[in-house]
């Protein structure tokens, strides 16, 4: 879909990755863009609409939705990590990553897909990771919470591409952000990524993969399992 004169929403729009792609959106001549976030008044981006949105709530979304009617981009960024590990985290932590990423995006998706196709159609970017296909103890629920929200966008493809709706997944490794601010490994910038991930949804595609991480790992996925857990190989 044509990103110049559409009308997007885009969640947790106030930092970081969602931040740079309200920003590209306004650069790029959408007609309206919607910057959803906990707190707007943390939103400072000039030329965007802020939206108070906890995706988690239900009474919120349904607010967001009645108040963005004319959607016709929703990109659901908004999410979670709490560095819970699945064994010895907090399960009240684990609870929240899959509320958040992968609850939360079912919620917004549910509310807004009838408002996309009734606006004749438009897109759905759902912000996932290459950690919803590489597995790090570390990040236990975070990885369960991001796979789960691919299968979603999966499914949720095969229903909505036959009302006019396409639906895009974005998968990237680390990024120059809050959210990966004690991670000490290569981090992309966040500008680029979203630059990417604008570019997918104009052309249409159903994965965009933002960085060369990714894109190895999602190469493995065919291959044994020791190709992405070599410590497996090592032990057998």
């Amino acid at each position: 879909m044509g990103i110049e004169n559409s009308v997007a929403l885009v969640t947790g729009a106030n930092r970081g990755l969602g931040r740079h792609l309200a920003a590209a959106l306004v650069e790029r001549g959408a007609a309206k863009v919607y910057a959803a976030a906990r707190n707007p008044s943390t939103i400072d981006l000039p030329g965007v609409h802020p939206l108070r949105l906890d995706i988690t709530d239900p009474e919120q979304v349904a607010a967001a939705a009645a108040a963005a009617g004319d959607t016709t981009l929703l990109i659901n960024n908004a999410g979670i990590s709490t560095g819970a590990s699945l064994l010895g985290g907090d399960p009240a932590d684990i609870r929240l990553e899959l509320e958040t990423n992968f609850f939360g995006t079912l919620n917004m998706t549910r509310a807004f897909a009838p408002i996309l196709t009734a606006n004749g159609g438009g897109a759905v970017l759902n912000v996932l990771s290459v950690l919803s296909w590489l597995h790090i103890p570390p990040y236990g629920a975070y990885s369960a919470a991001k796979t789960a929200a691919w299968s979603l966008t999966n499914s949720l493809r095969l229903e909505l591409e036959p009302l006019g709706v396409s639906v895009a997944a974005l998968h990237v490794g680390f990024m120059d952000t809050d959210m990966a601010a004690g991670v000490d490994s290569p981090k992309s910038d966040p500008a680029v990524v979203a630059a990417a991930a604008l570019d997918g949804v104009q052309a249409g595609a159903r994965e965009v993969i933002a960085d060369d991480f990714s894109r190895q790992v999602r190469s493995s996925l065919s291959a044994d399992l020791e190709a992405l857990y070599p410590r497996q190989a090592a032990t057998a």
